[in-house]
């Protein structure tokens, strides 16, 4: 999974499709239960799966960037069949959303300058 520094304080990951999908995610918990102060922008323009596993880590994820470490953390490109499932476990109400990594990425730096 290709992890980028996009600024001091904000992480772009590129997700792939699964079984990968699983390893980043879990890499991706690994590398922000240790680093505080950092946005996430998440690429999810590879994957066309979602199960439950995934759901989860995502959610722990939340936790990590949004909860704990008051960050912003938004998916991006997501197709709809990947959509479909946020919609249906309710998840979209959790999650911010942007339709490309451009709007995303504008999305957290807009957000870090306001702040």
């Amino acid at each position: 999974m290709p992890i980028q520094n996009w600024s001091e304080n904000v992480v772009l990951a590129e997700l792939q499709n699964d079984p990968v999908c699983t390893d980043d995610l879990n890499a991706l918990v690994d590398q922000f239960g240790d680093r505080k102060g950092a946005d996430l922008v998440v690429d999810f323009s590879n994957v066309n799966y979602l199960n439950s596993s995934n759901i989860a880590k995502l959610l722990k994820l939340r936790k990590l960037v949004v909860l704990n470490a008051q960050r912003k953390m938004v998916l991006c490109a997501i197709n709809s069949h990947v959509w479909g499932v946020f919609l249906i476990t309710g998840l979209e109400r959790l999650f911010e959303f942007a339709d490309s990594v451009a709007l995303g990425l504008a999305t957290v730096q807009m957000q870090n300058n306001d702040q």
